[in-house]
């Protein structure tokens, strides 16, 4: 599992998102503001460190990832988070990238994290009200959901951005039926060995897929068999 710098002795979200630019993960000044506004602490468990470049177990067989992936992601999705687009982020576990999306779009935008633990979307929105995003929240372009993220949500598509936090054995139809023309998706794909996909739909509908890296991710799964270990 990559990991760019262990240890705790990072102290504050800016200098984690400090140490992204450094370490060339970050490159983007949107990407970098953004990261630096919505504070990763409120988003871990209250006896985690919050900025040690790891994922962290959220309970319920789930984790928040790394934070060089979240930012991975961002860069990844940059184009397709301009304000008054529409982001979905399935699997949205503790908030943090949902928010991050929110924060992109802006208030004529459209952010959807859908999350199939109620109990996580619970804590999320309280996460999400302690964060700059929180006014997001309040009037409505920022929304949590108890859904299967393997549906996607279709009540708010299509999508511009398409977010997905847990590999799945394969890319679900409805994700990709859920895509905008023009639009992106990124999603883990694989079983014991996974690659970070991102998939391109073209304005005719059209879709490519290529592979972006090698990762580590929880299985996009059902909520039962999810919680059998827990």
């Amino acid at each position: 599992m990559k990991r760019f710098w262990s240890g705790s002795g990072i102290a504050t979200n800016k200098e984690m998102v400090k140490n992204l630019q450094n370490y060339g993960v970050v490159g983007s000044k949107k990407v970098s503001e953004v990261m630096e506004s919505i504070d990763r602490a409120f988003f871990v468990p209250d006896d985690a460190p919050p900025y040690v470049d790891t994922p962290l177990p959220i309970g319920y067989n789930a984790t928040i990832s790394a934070p060089h992936m979240h930012a991975t992601c961002l860069q990844l999705l940059e184009k397709h988070l301009q304000p008054g687009m529409r982001a979905l982020d399935v699997g949205s576990g503790t908030g943090y990238l949902t928010a991050c999306f929110a924060l992109m779009i802006g208030p004529e935008g459209r952010a959807v994290g859908v999350e199939h633990i109620p109990e996580l979307v619970a804590s999320s929105i309280e996460n999400i009200n302690k964060s700059a995003a929180a006014p997001l929240l309040k009037e409505g372009s920022l929304s949590l959901h108890v859904a299967d993220g393997r549906q996607g949500w279709p009540e708010c598509s299509s999508y511009d951005a398409i977010h997905v936090g847990a590999a799945a054995a394969e890319i679900p139809p409805a994700l990709i039926d859920q895509l905008k023309p023009g639009g992106r998706m990124v999603i883990p794909v694989g079983n014991i060995f996974q690659d970070l996909m991102v998939v391109d739909k073209d304005a005719d509908g059209s879709v490519n897929i290529h592979n972006e890296t090698s990762v580590r991710y929880v299985p996009l799964t059902s909520r039962e068999a999810q919680l059998r270990d827990n």
